[in-house]
């Protein structure tokens, strides 16, 4: 999902998507976003057509740890939760 779909599956506008994540969901976005910085620093890209061959690929290697973690677990990792009106923490303690 691109952020603004994934904002509008959180049914979130103006927040911060980070703070309506799981922990889970959380790791896979820094996969993505750490895999992308070390492609681009290797690759020496500059440039936005660099940049976003760059972003692809690392999206490509979270996406597939994610589908390979969703099947392991055998549910999906992108949740519709949100901590809006009930923390994360409280919904953690619920869930128990």
């Amino acid at each position: 999902m691109t952020p603004s779909e994934y904002k509008q599956h959180k049914g979130r506008k103006n927040e911060n998507l980070r703070d309506h994540m799981n922990d889970l969901e959380l790791i896979f976005t820094m996969l993505g976003e750490g895999v992308t910085t070390e492609i681009t620093r290797n690759k020496d890209a500059h440039g936005f057509g660099e940049n976003k061959v760059a972003a692809k690929e690392g999206g490509a290697v979270a996406g597939n740890a994610r589908k390979d973690a969703k099947n392991k677990i055998g549910k999906t990792i992108i949740s519709n939760d949100n901590y809006i009106d009930t923390p994360e923490k409280i919904k953690k303690l619920e869930e128990k």
